[in-house]
């Protein structure tokens, strides 16, 4: 299972809010998280973010899968920013990371990628008649999302395998094959768009 951007079912008040409502709340959310610099108001934006996995009654193994993927991750952002940077601005971009990170993974483990795009693209019907295309905003919009369980998932199966060599301290033999199947896979996604007609015009 991936530890990132995996629809979670469930009736909560998050699941059944609507996708577009959502999507909304992240934005105002990212940008609050991002204007605020005070470390006291930053933990209050990650423990509202956590809260929201309570209310959308995210069971703890879901819960334990994201925090063992987030809180490693955070932690190297958290000390290459000490070292190049300071301890106050390191525990500022930190607290950011986390609690934007935590609350963009909740809105996928509760939203469909369906109904994400649906809604966007009936946001931006009226606009049609200036040249925006909904279908393909609401497209980009679907694989970002879909982006980032494909590139969780890669990122697990490669260190499962790093493990298996017993290499678990070597950073090329993470990176390396990551970029590797990334690249694949971009590969494999673009030629499935060309397939459909994507692009042509």
């Amino acid at each position: 299972m991936n530890p990132l951007g995996l629809y979670e079912p469930g009736t909560s008040p998050l699941h059944r809010f609507g996708a577009g409502w959502k999507l909304l709340a992240l934005l105002v959310f990212a940008i609050v998280t991002f204007v605020l610099s005070a470390p006291v108001s930053l933990v209050v934006c990650v423990l509202a973010a956590v809260g929201g996995y309570a209310v959308g009654r995210i069971p703890l193994r879901r819960v334990w899968q994201i925090g063992r993927f987030l809180i490693p991750l955070v932690a190297i952002v958290f000390a290459l920013q000490w070292w190049m940077l300071d301890l106050a601005r390191a525990e500022t971009i930190s607290l950011r990371l986390l609690a934007t990170l935590a609350a963009a993974n909740l809105f996928t483990l509760v939203t469909r990628v369906d109904d994400l795009v649906t809604s966007v693209e009936r946001a931006l019907s009226p606009f049609a008649r200036f040249g925006v295309r909904p279908e393909r905003v609401g497209l980009l919009v679907g694989l970002t999302v879909q982006a980032i369980a494909a590139l969780s998932t890669i990122a697990t199966q490669v260190r499962e395998a790093q493990r298996a060599r017993g290499a678990d301290r070597s950073l090329p033999a993470f990176a390396i094959p990551f970029l590797v199947r990334t690249l694949r896979h971009a590969d494999d996604l673009g030629e499935a768009l060309a397939a459909r007609g994507l692009g042509d015009d």
